[in-house]
């Protein structure tokens, strides 16, 4: 089977070291194998994403010397998509909307004496699962704000035992009710992160997911959603961050470690590359 894997940033900031290090481990697994590397632009927060920034990571990629395969896909421009996504588990019974703001969660959660916690943080209470039907209607009727939630303990039910297959790992027990009732929509985001990658993946024939091992527990979501949606699996590739002096991981606002600030010190590609390698040993 041909590789197919993609480097996914947000144009929220410029590339750091951290993100060329995430590229360079998906480039170099898809040209190794003959296979196919992506592009894509996720940049569905529109409060935070940034023309500029989405110009910036196309050119630092260049720089780098790293090529893509095909036209860059960009979220914003296929919201239709993950809209059909939600409306066919909508029509499955398999999200709720979900009328709690975030002080109200935050509220709940702090008056709690065990709020549950999951891999993915704290786990939403459930408040509005078991709103009826009417009630539900009718708020949406009268514009009360919602977001939509996955019913992940109707989605455990249906979906049964999963796994996925992790590189050096083998198969990894999936653990449905790991994040919750996660949320897939918003009002002001007609999708999340979780839909709009499982949806993305699948119609771009992704075979491998490379990635940082920040999201690796996010993965018992993905599968989940894949399963439901009738979607293939890929495999998976979750990374080792690299970690700056203070051990932490490198963000966007380590300015210093930006593509763009090391080429302007005059800092070559071959340099970056064997600084991130270092890094990474």
């Amino acid at each position: 089977m041909t590789i197919v894997t993609r480097f996914a940033p947000s144009p929220t900031g410029l590339l750091h070291l951290g993100h060329a290090w995430s590229a360079l481990q998906g480039w170099r697994r898809a040209r190794a194998a003959g296979g196919r590397f992506l592009l894509r632009i996720e940049d569905i927060d529109a409060g935070r994403c940034r023309p500029e920034f989405e110009a910036a990571i196309v050119e630092d990629l260049a720089w780098l010397g790293l090529d893509w395969d095909g036209e860059m896909r960009r979220q914003s421009d296929h919201v239709d998509d993950y809209r059909r996504a939600l409306a066919q588990l909508e029509a499955s019974g398999l999200v709720y909307p979900c009328f709690c703001t975030r002080k109200q969660i935050e509220a709940e959660v702090a008056a709690s004496a065990a709020a549950p916690h999951g891999p993915l943080g704290v786990v939403y209470p459930g408040t509005c699962r078991a709103l009826p039907p009417p009630e539900r209607a009718e708020r949406i009727a009268v514009g009360v704000d919602h977001a939509w939630r996955l019913d992940a303990a109707e989605a455990s039910r249906r979906v049964g035992d999963l796994t996925w297959r992790e590189e050096g790992s083998g198969e990894i027990a999936v653990d449905p009710l790991a994040g919750g009732d996660v949320v897939l929509a918003r009002k002001e985001t007609p999708t999340s992160y979780h839909l709009a990658v499982v949806r993305d993946d699948a119609l771009q024939g992704v075979t491998l997911v490379t990635r940082g091992v920040d999201l690796y527990h996010a993965t018992h979501v993905h599968r989940v959603l894949q399963a439901l949606l009738g979607h293939p699996a890929p495999g998976y590739a979750h990374h080792p961050l690299l970690l700056g002096p203070d051990g932490k991981r490198f963000a966007k606002r380590d300015r210093s470690l930006t593509l763009h600030a090391l080429r302007e010190a005059g800092r070559s590609p071959g340099e970056v590359v064997a600084m991130a390698e270092r890094l990474a040993a």
